[in-house]
C-alpha cells in the first residue's frame, strides 16, 4: 500500500466538481451523508479517495447516480441540459463536512 502523503493530490479536484445543495441533500446530511456533483467518468473508489483526501474524513460508502438532462425550450427552440453525475457519500459516525466553506 502506498504511503499517504500530507499534500493534497490535484487529481481529486478533477473528480469532485461541486457540492450539490438541495432540500433533499440537506435532509441526507442529518444521516451523515453528503451529495457531490462529480465528473462523468469518476468511479466509486476515486470518489472515496478524493473525499477522504480533500476533507480528511472516513468514508463508509459511496452511491452514484446519473441525472439525465431535461429537454427544455427557450424562445420556442428545444435544447437539452447536460447530464449530471452525483455521488451520495456516507461518512463514518461522528464525522461531518461543511459544504458551505470552500476547499
Amino acid at each position: 500500500m502506498a504511503k499517504k502523503s500530507d499534500t493534497i493530490d490535484t487529481r481529486h479536484y478533477d473528480v469532485i466538481v461541486a457540492p450539490h445543495i438541495t432540500e433533499k441533500s440537506t435532509l441526507l446530511s442529518e444521516n451523515n451523508a453528503v451529495v457531490f456533483k462529480v465528473s462523468q467518468d469518476a468511479t466509486k473508489p476515486q470518489i472515496k479517495a478524493a473525499v477522504e483526501g480533500l476533507f480528511d474524513v472516513k468514508v463508509v460508502g459511496v452511491n452514484t447516480l446519473v441525472q439525465k438532462g431535461k429537454t427544455k425550450r427557450w424562445k420556442g427552440r428545444p435544447y437539452t441540459r447536460n447530464d449530471i453525475k452525483k455521488a451520495v457519500v456516507r461518512l463514518a459516525e461522528g464525522q461531518s463536512i461543511d459544504v458551505t466553506t470552500g476547499v
